[in-house]
């Protein structure tokens, strides 16, 4: 008798389901996707700097070039304690112990500014210490998780508009969302850890001696999509 009334409580709750779904499936919608996409101006740029003595053939070291750029740094108004930070240090002592060669160090840093004007300014101080091994390693927007749920409302007041409108010629109405899928959001930064997508305009041509600075630098906009589907019952 247990096994009867737990088959029959089973039999129940299949039906029930299905019964749930033919109501879905029978009930006329109307199904739309929509896409809405913005640009923004990157606005937390990383990047790479790397102190080589082999730069200046052997001439100053890495410790000289350490300092010279903690103060150019600063000197910009970088707070190197939250902005700067050590990624890697190296040296050829494979090259010596081999070759007998003088030992070379390396350091590496990751270095954080907030717009393109200000990473103008340090690739420009920090070539005249010769410290030339500059790239970017990537571009973010710091405000994207506020962005990501501004797109999606507006993606879907989007896919309202539209079913409202394929309707419109049918004289029908439009009846409450059914279902709604968070389909895709996407951030297309064409520049990560590329230098060669740097823009930069109206440097002047000085001498060695003149104060080198630059007047106008921008980097490519961040390309932020969100796409939605939503099914609307139609009444």
């Amino acid at each position: 008798m247990k096994k009867l009334g737990m088959l029959f409580t089973l039999s129940l709750l299949a039906l029930q389901s299905y019964g749930q779904q033919k109501n879905f499936i029978d009930q006329a919608y109307l199904e739309t996707t929509a896409v809405v996409d913005t640009l923004v101006v990157p606005d937390q740029i990383y990047l790479d700097l790397l102190i080589s003595e082999k730069d200046t053939k052997g001439r100053t070291s890495v410790e000289e070039l350490e300092n010279q750029m903690y103060t150019k740094l600063e000197a910009l108004g970088i707070d190197t304690k939250t902005q700067l930070a050590l990624s890697d240090v190296a040296s050829n002592f494979k090259n010596y112990f081999l070759r007998g060669k003088e030992v070379l160090k390396n350091k590496a840093y990751t270095l954080e500014v907030y717009d393109a004007e200000m990473a103008g300014k340090v690739i420009v101080a920090l070539e005249a210490i010769e410290i030339a091994n500059v790239s970017i390693r990537k571009m973010e927007y710091s405000k994207i998780e506020a962005l990501k749920i501004n797109l999606k409302q507006k993606a879907i007041l989007k896919a309202k508009t539209q079913a409202e409108a394929l309707l419109k010629p049918l004289n029908q109405n439009l009846g409450k969302a059914l279902y709604i899928s968070d389909v895709n959001f996407s951030s297309m930064n064409y520049l990560q850890g590329k230098t060669s997508g740097i823009q930069i305009r109206g440097y002047a041509s000085l001498d060695a001696t003149s104060n080198y600075q630059p007047i106008d630098i921008e980097f490519e906009k961040i390309k932020i999509e969100s796409t939605v589907t939503v099914k609307f019952a139609i009444e």
